[in-house]
C-alpha cells in the first residue's frame, strides 16, 4: 500500500456540488488550505449533480407545496422561509464568484424561469389560497400572485389550459423571480476555479474504502484506484464526506457514533422527456403541483423547462421508484450492505409505518407508459404520446433515523453529521441538496475551523449571519444589487 505522507488540511470526498463548494469557500477564505478531492468516477459531478439527475430547481420555497404543509389548522411556512433564505446565501456566493473571476460565468448556469405552484379541485385550490394568504405577507414572498383566473393562467403557463378540461377549476401563484439551474454547469465551473489553486489536488477514478481516526490527531483515508487496483492511504487534519448515498456506508464503516442508527432509504426517478421543438417554445416555467398520496416529497411532480448545455429541454416528472441502489452507478448491493444491528430495528419500524408508501415507489417502478401520460396530462392535458420519451434521472437516499417522540422516523430533507471532535462532517439525505450548497458549507467550514467571524465570509455573502425575512430593507438592499448582477430582475 502506498503511502500519500503530506499532511491535508481537508480531505473530500466525492466531488459533486457540495464538495467543490467547500472546497472554494475554504480556498477564498485561506488561499494556503492544502486540499485533495477523491472522486470514484471519472470526472467529477457525474451523480446527483448532473443535470439530468436532479428537478435543476433553485429551491427556495416559491412553489414546493411539501414546505408549506397544513398544521393545526394553519399554513406551516417555518420550512418555506429557511430554505429561501439558505437559497439567497447560494446566490450571494455566485455574484461574489462572477464580480471576481472572470472565467466564472452564472448565467450559464443559471436562468431566471418563473416558479408557478398549479392546483385543480376545490380543496386543493382553498389549500393555495390560504398559502397564498399566509406567505405573501412574508417579505421574502410579497411579490407572489395568486390567480383563479384561466385566462391568466394560461398566459403564465399556456400548456395547463386547455379547452378539454374548460369546465374545471383552477388556481396558480407565481413568483416572476425564480430560477432554473443547471448544477452539473455550475460544478464544473467551480472545479475550474480550484484547479487554477496553489495546493489542490484532484483524485478520480478512486475509491475510498474506509476511514479511520489517528491516535494522536486527524485521519486516515484508505482509497484504491480502481483502474491500476493500486491502495493508498492519505493523511488529513479534516474529512468532508460529499458521497451522495455512499456517505451512510463509510460512516456505519468507521463506526461513527454520531450515525449510529441511521439508514437509507434509497428511491430512484425518472423523467418524462419532451421532443417536440413547438411544445417546448410553449413552456417557459416551473410549475409544481401536489404530491400524490403517499408518495415522498422529491416525487411532487412538475412540469419544467430546463436548459442543459444551451439547450431548452421540458421535463416532466420524477416517477419515484424503489431501489437497493445508493448511487445511479452504485450496486444492488447498496442497501443491503447497510442492514446493520443499530439501524435494523429503526428500518424494520420505518418500513412498517410507511407500508404504502414502499408499495406506491414498487407501483411507481412497474407504472405504465399510459399511466405516466395520464399523470402528465393533469398539468398538460393536449399532450401527446410521441412527443415524449422516458429517462432516467438520478438516485436519493432519504435518511431513516431514530426519534425519540416517534420511535423512527423517515426524513426527506438535508442533514450535516459532525462527529464530537468537528474534525469530519458528512452529508446525508435529499432536497434542497444543492440548492442551498453554499449555505451548508458555510455551515461546515465554520464549525469545522471556527471561522464563524472571518471577515471574508460577509464579503462573500453580504447577508451572512442575517435573517433577510425579518430584515426586510437589507433584504430589499441584497435582491436589488445581486439580481440585477445575476439577471434575475
Amino acid at each position: 500500500m502506498k503511502n500519500s505522507r503530506s499532511n491535508q488540511d481537508i480531505t473530500l470526498i466525492g466531488g459533486g456540488v457540495m464538495s467543490l463548494t467547500l472546497a472554494v469557500l475554504m480556498k477564498e477564505v485561506n488561499p494556503n488550505t492544502k486540499v485533495t478531492l477523491i472522486e470514484r468516477l471519472h470526472e467529477c459531478g457525474m451523480e446527483s449533480s448532473q443535470a439530468l439527475n436532479n428537478a435543476g430547481t433553485g429551491h427556495a420555497g416559491n412553489c414546493e407545496l411539501n414546505y408549506t404543509p397544513i398544521k393545526n389548522g394553519s399554513v406551516y411556512l417555518d420550512r418555506a422561509i429557511e430554505v429561501n433564505e439558505m437559497f439567497e446565501t447560494s446566490l450571494q456566493f455566485w455574484a461574489y464568484l462572477d464580480k471576481k473571476y472572470p472565467q466564472f460565468k452564472p448565467k450559464k448556469f443559471l436562468r431566471k424561469t418563473p416558479h408557478i405552484s398549479f392546483v385543480k379541485g376545490e380543496a386543493n385550490i382553498a389549500y393555495l389560497k390560504k398559502r397564498y394568504e399566509a406567505i405573501s405577507k412574508e417579505p421574502l414572498f410579497e411579490e407572489m400572485e395568486f390567480t383563479t383566473n384561466r385566462k391568466k393562467i394560461k398566459a403564465w403557463a399556456p400548456l395547463l389550459i386547455s379547452k378539454k378540461d374548460e369546465d374545471s377549476s383552477a388556481a396558480a401563484t407565481k413568483i416572476a423571480h425564480g430560477t432554473d439551474v443547471n448544477f452539473g454547469e455550475l460544478t464544473k465551473q467551480l472545479l475550474a476555479l480550484l484547479i487554477k489553486q496553489p495546493n489542490v489536488t484532484i483524485i478520480l477514478n478512486s475509491d475510498v474504502k474506509t476511514i479511520k481516526l489517528k491516535k494522536n490527531h486527524g485521519w486516515e483515508i484508505y482509497y484504491s484506484n480502481l483502474l491500476t487496483k493500486n491502495k493508498t492511504v492519505m493523511y488529513a487534519s479534516n474529512v468532508f464526506i460529499g458521497a451522495g448515498g455512499k456517505a451512510i456506508s463509510l460512516l456505519q464503516q468507521m463506526k461513527v457514533k454520531e450515525a449510529s442508527g441511521y439508514a437509507g432509504f434509497p428511491v430512484s426517478g425518472k423523467w418524462l422527456v419532451c421532443s417536440n421543438p413547438l411544445v417546448v417554445k410553449k413552456h417557459n416555467a416551473k410549475v409544481y403541483g401536489q404530491a400524490l398520496p403517499k408518495s415522498p416529497p422529491m416525487s411532487i411532480p412538475h412540469l419544467d423547462l430546463r436548459v442543459i448545455e444551451g439547450k431548452n429541454t421540458l421535463m416532466f416528472g420524477p416517477f419515484a421508484g424503489f431501489t437497493f441502489k445508493f448511487l445511479k452507478y452504485g450496486s444492488f448491493f447498496d442497501l443491503p450492505k447497510t442492514i446493520k444491528i443499530n439501524n435494523i430495528g429503526t428500518m424494520i419500524r420505518v418500513f412498517s409505518k410507511n407500508i404504502s408508501l414502499l408499495l406506491y415507489l414498487i407501483k411507481q417502478s412497474l407504472q405504465s407508459s399510459k399511466n405516466r401520460m395520464a399523470e402528465l396530462k393533469y398539468f398538460y392535458p393536449d399532450a401527446l404520446d410521441e412527443d415524449w420519451s422516458l429517462m432516467d434521472a438520478g438516485k436519493r437516499v432519504q435518511i431513516m433515523k431514530g426519534c425519540p417522540k416517534e420511535g423512527a422516523k423517515l426524513e426527506f430533507g438535508t442533514e450535516i453529521i459532525f462527529t464530537k471532535n468537528k474534525t469530519l462532517a458528512a452529508l446525508i439525505g435529499a432536497s434542497p441538496g444543492a440548492s442551498v450548497s453554499a449555505h451548508s458549507m458555510l455551515n461546515v467550514m465554520t464549525t469545522m475551523f471556527n471561522l464563524t467571524n472571518d471577515k471574508t465570509i460577509k464579503e462573500m455573502v453580504p447577508g451572512y449571519g442575517i435573517s433577510l425575512n425579518k430584515n426586510p430593507k437589507i433584504l430589499s438592499q441584497i435582491r436589488k444589487k445581486i439580481y440585477s448582477q445575476l439577471g434575475l430582475n
